[in-house]
């Protein structure tokens, strides 16, 4: 009975694993003085701090961090960063268990210049626990914050009840029964505002888009219409019309697409993303990148920095419909000058974020025609970058060797082909979405026949075989030729779609429809491929 009972335990102990545990009980301290609201970046010593190691941990804010993550709006420059995170909207009570939140982080007057989701719980104890993921972007930290303590209501008299404790207008008693938690206010119906409601300290205060001021009632939102008002909501130079406002660029600087911000050149590649600053307006600042070892590099007139997507610390997110790859160029005096115009400089510091997006859907093509390689098919997205992918034909099931001249092949041989990345990044796969043929070199014929569709295989001669990473996909098809003596080439069409690591659409299997594969592949972004001809020998 004894060892019965020993076993049992050893089961439950065994069994436990960290999912199981109870965050209320098994979290990580944060206790840093400087992580505090109250803390300015310029009390510290050094570069500004990051939250760059957290990767989805539970955590709670202790000692001179503060009792919780403040729910307002911390203005840029404190918590011992540049970007303070903060949570934008209000804690959860003891029995709402673990919800999702909002966080948003303060940069460039903006209160949500970047914004993610963390989750919180309530805990018995009185105190919240979170679970913070890493940030997009450095610099970038998580803010801790002293709430107020309730007042306790004095009472004089033989019929005094028990002492009751009251928080200040916009406030609310939190789980402890003496702490003040504020109220976020923009929750209820905006806040009153129009447009945009921001929770701030014991308040709100509404806002307005670009292009927009509030009217005198501070609720609602009129237009811009000369550089009189919020100099035209132009970034820098406005410049009066004979009906309107225009907004301009100091040199070096080009106006971005909302036709008001300007915004230092950026060249959007893959394998190559290139920052152009210009120099006049660095001078004597050293430039960087969120890995500080990948530095700027002067040519006289410009301070460039280059990089990809997978290096000097860039952060690859996949939303809805793009790939974004985020870095941030950062620019501190230098501590030995190079020369003599370093020993001024014209600005303290440079925060310049930096994103690339790219597309997600792409057509590529391929087929029995003389080409020497897959031809890539590049989409360009408001010009902000091209994700390219070729379709190769391969000339056996290893798919190392393709084809440097168009195929010529008899029915009933094996035709190998597959769709290759230009540039492989950790964390994202791909989806073939359909694959078809046609007689001729152009995608939008109207005879096609299908050997993938909707991503699955259509074609139960096709084998799809493993690869070598989640962003190449390689099948097999016995050769095929359209009816018609004239039809002696066939060429191919694929459309892809790139994923990230959250997306399951790539990840999806086929059901109720045939499929024979060997291995598999994986997510999200489209395009598509197009190669051939591939010649038919009698």
């Amino acid at each position: 009975m004894m060892l019965l009972v020993i076993i049992s335990l050893l089961q439950e102990v065994v069994g436990l694993t960290g999912a199981d545990l109870d965050p209320c009980s098994a979290y990580i301290s944060l206790n840093e003085p400087w992580r505090n609201s109250d803390f300015h970046v310029n009390q510290s010593s050094g570069v500004p701090l990051c939250d760059s190691h957290m990767s989805g941990e539970w955590y709670r804010f202790t000692g001179m961090a503060g009792d919780a993550m403040p729910t307002f709006c911390i203005s840029e420059n404190h918590c011992g960063t540049h970007a303070p995170i903060w949570l934008n909207g209000s804690h959860p009570q003891l029995n709402d268990g673990t919800v999702t939140l909002p966080v948003c982080a303060s940069f460039n007057d903006n209160c949500c210049q970047w914004n993610a989701s963390v989750d919180v719980k309530a805990c018995p104890g009185g105190y919240f626990v979170y679970r913070l993921p890493r940030p997009s972007v450095c610099f970038h930290v998580y803010c801790g914050h002293f709430y107020d303590i309730c007042d306790e209501v004095d009472c004089t008299g033989p019929n005094c009840p028990e002492p009751e404790c009251r928080c200040a207008p916009g406030t609310v008693l939190g789980p402890d029964k003496q702490t003040c938690l504020d109220v976020n206010e923009c929750e209820k119906e905006n806040g009153g505002c129009a447009e945009v409601c921001m929770n701030t300290k014991g308040s709100r205060r509404c806002e307005c888009g670009r292009g927009r001021v509030l009217d005198e009632g501070g609720r609602n939102c009129r237009e811009i219409t000369d550089c009189q008002v919020n100099n035209g909501g132009c970034s820098h130079d406005c410049s009066q019309t004979q009906d309107s406002f225009q907004c301009s660029c100091p040199r070096g600087l080009e106006l971005g697409e909302d036709k008001s911000t300007c915004q230092v050149p950026v060249l959007c590649d893959p394998s190559s993303i290139t920052v152009s600053v210009p120099k006049d307006l660095v001078e004597g600042l050293e430039l960087s990148l969120s890995n500080s070892s990948c530095r700027g590099i002067s040519n006289g007139t410009h301070i460039n920095l280059s990089f990809s997507l997978k290096t000097c610390g860039t952060v690859v997110e996949v939303t809805e419909n793009k790939i974004v790859g985020t870095n941030l160029v950062t620019g501190l005096p230098r501590s030995s000058p190079g020369s003599s115009t370093d020993f001024i400089v014209r600005t303290s510091k440079l925060l310049l974020p930096v994103t690339c997006q790219f597309p997600r859907e792409y057509q590529v093509s391929d087929g029995y025609q003389a080409i020497l390689r897959g031809s890539a098919l590049e989409l360009e997205s408001h010009s902000e970058g091209v994700f390219g992918f070729n379709l190769e034909l391969f000339k056996s099931a290893e798919f190392s060797e393709p084809y440097r001249s168009p195929p010529q092949l008899h029915l009933h041989d094996s035709l190998f082909f597959g769709v290759e990345p230009k540039e492989r990044v950790e964390g994202l796969s791909v989806l073939v979405e359909s694959c078809f043929a046609t007689p001729g070199p152009k995608a939008d014929q109207a005879l096609k026949y299908y050997l993938i569709k909707d991503g699955c295989i259509s074609d139960e001669t096709v084998t799809q075989y493993s690869s070598k990473d989640q962003l190449s996909k390689h099948y097999q098809v016995p050769v095929f030729k359209f009816i018609g003596k004239d039809n002696r080439q066939v060429f191919l069409h694929c459309r892809v779609l790139v994923c990230g690591a959250e997306d399951t659409r790539c990840a999806q299997s086929c059901r109720g429809r045939v499929r024979r594969e060997i291995g598999t592949g994986d997510d999200q972004e489209k395009q598509t491929l197009n190669t051939g001809p591939i010649y038919i020998l009698p």
